[in-house]
């Protein structure tokens, strides 16, 4: 319809995934080596997981595509098998023979027939399968038990699942201990900052064949910001600014035409929250009115538009109302309107849930808890520190507030200059970071990664051991071992990262070395800082 106004070959934001249109952001980047590398020689399973629409099945089917001539593979989407069933699907993907009404056992039997028939052949087998977060814990023992058949060196077959946060909580549990421990490679894939939002809407408009320019800077942020960096929603906005300004005759998306198609489209999606109408309350005119109006404008602000800020507010008082503006300057600290947004972080396990969840990950109860939990992919910790340090530290963090003498949570979402945002309820605020010194006495709780949940020393081996060497070469910049042993210089490796962060030095990778180091190499973790935007 606005191709040819837009000077564009091809529309640029369908949905459907189009491995030539996968925009390689670091995460993205990322996300295609740790796979490959966990599909690599020897592996058995490799998990890809992330929230809807951060571009999962795009990212497969880009691997698919760059897969080497003597790999078969076969797609599986949105199962809900039982285990007969998924052996049905699997010799149907790849075109096996087997009789009606077949058991357990012939269909496994039939699948070994076909392994082994590849492997004779050079051929490798590979499994992919979407949305596996829907698989039951019995369909996906199941399909470890298919993967039992294996050589000295690798499996027969291998799997690739790709699914949302919950595939990683199912995994936790007992009976799927042994599955997850034969995953080789896994990564969670986060949605785009607004630098790669940017980004990402300019390049599949070149790809398109239009011009990278076509939306405005400020067009861009708004974008980014309302559709907090998911691939998916970025191409339904993008195309219905697209549509919108076509009809309007525009040349190019106006902020106003960006703004009102962003608006409508996030009000039909599960969570959003509508648009802020300054114009909604334009017939006020004494100054109480006002004053109601301009801590409004400050909440929408905070909520929904960071760069609205409430120094533009006080200008407008100081103008229009200069008795209200130095009445406000007096008495207010905190905008009630904004305190009462805070004030609804009153459950600290539904804070941590809202963390965890920034990391991609959908807390258990125990996670909720901040218990030491041996069997869970995080650890939860404590702790006291200056905003400086966290900023330092550069990771999200649940602090607790405290307000009218009572507690509350919030996520420490994001840093920009000198403003702060924080998360309650899934609603972003963003102010000065002076006013967060009022109601936040240092006090908060962090997680991260865990990789290793017991004592490493000398004469020890396996995988922790290649783990330990993996995480210590990165933080130390040394080169990394060629075995899975813990010999004299991975000892020396240890010993040097303990000096570096003022540990006893004793060469045992223990309890407080390990959880050091794992907070220093967490590759995966989303970041607080929002670095300065490029000029382009």
């Amino acid at each position: 319809m606005y191709l040819q106004h837009f000077a564009l070959t091809e529309l640029p934001f369908s949905i459907v995934p189009n491995s030539r249109f996968l925009y390689q952001s670091r995460r993205h980047q990322e996300a295609i080596v740790q796979i490959q590398a966990g599909l690599g020689e020897g592996g058995g399973f490799a998990m890809l997981t992330g929230e809807v629409g951060t571009g999962k099945t795009t990212i497969a089917k880009s691997i698919l595509n760059t897969l080497a001539d003597n790999t078969q593979a076969g797609l599986i989407l949105n199962p809900t098998f039982s285990s007969i069933e998924l052996l049905e699907a699997i010799c149907d993907e790849f075109g096996l023979d087997y009789p009606q009404g077949a058991s357990l056992k012939q269909l496994n039997q039939t699948l070994h027939h076909f392994l082994l028939s590849n492997h004779s052949q050079g051929i490798q087998t590979l499994l992919v399968i979407d949305e596996a977060q829907h698989l039951s814990a019995d369909v996906l023992e199941q399909l470890r038990l298919l993967t039992n058949l294996e050589t000295d060196r690798q499996k027969l077959l291998k799997v690739l699942l790709i699914g949302q946060p919950e595939l990683q909580q199912k995994l936790q549990m007992p009976q799927l201990r042994q599955l997850a421990q034969r995953i080789t490679g896994r990564y969670h894939l986060l949605p785009l900052n607004r630098d790669e939002t940017r980004d990402y809407i300019k390049f599949r408009l070149t790809l398109a064949g239009g011009s990278a320019e076509l939306f405005s800077s400020a067009a861009i942020k708004y974008i980014a910001r309302q559709t907090q960096g998911i691939p998916r929603l970025i191409n339904l906005v993008c195309d219905a600014c697209l549509k919108q300004a076509y009809s309007l005759g525009e040349p190019k998306p106006s902020l106003a035409t960006v703004q009102r198609a962003t608006d409508e489209v996030m009000g039909f999606q599960t969570g959003s929250v509508a648009p802020f109408n300054p114009q909604a309350k334009s017939g006020l005119s004494s100054a109480v009115a006002t004053l109601t109006v301009a801590v409004t404008l400050s909440v929408a602000a905070y909520a929904f538009m960071p760069s609205f800020s409430h120094a533009w507010i006080q200008a407008y008082l100081k103008l229009h109302h200069p008795q209200v503006e130095s009445t406000t300057q007096q008495r207010t600290v905190f905008a009630e309107p904004v305190k009462t947004l805070l004030m609804q972080g009153v459950n600290q396990e539904q804070g941590l849930a809202a963390l965890y969840k920034v990391w991609g990950y959908r807390a258990s109860v125990l996670d909720q808890l901040c218990l030491d939990n041996t069997q869970s992919l995080f650890r939860c910790q404590r702790g006291h520190a200056s905003l400086a340090q966290l900023i330092e530290r550069n990771v999200p963090v649940l602090l607790n507030l405290t307000i009218d003498k009572q507690s509350y949570y919030a996520v420490l979402y994001q840093v920009e200059n000198n403003l702060v945002t924080l998360m309650v309820n899934d609603q972003l605020m963003t102010f000065e970071q002076q006013w967060l010194d009022t109601i936040w006495q240092g006090n908060y709780h962090q997680i991260w990664q865990s990789y290793w949940f017991q004592t490493l020393k000398l004469g020890m081996s396996g995988e922790p051991i290649v783990r330990l060497d993996k995480h210590l070469s990165q933080v130390l910049g040394e080169p990394e071992s060629a075995n899975d042993q813990f010999d004299i210089n991975l000892q020396h490796k240890v010993e040097l990262f303990q000096r570096w962060q003022n540990l006893s030095v004793d060469g045992i990778a223990g309890k407080e070395t390990l959880q050091l180091l794992e907070r220093l190499s967490q590759q995966q973790a989303p970041k607080l800082v929002v670095q300065e935007e490029s000029n382009v």
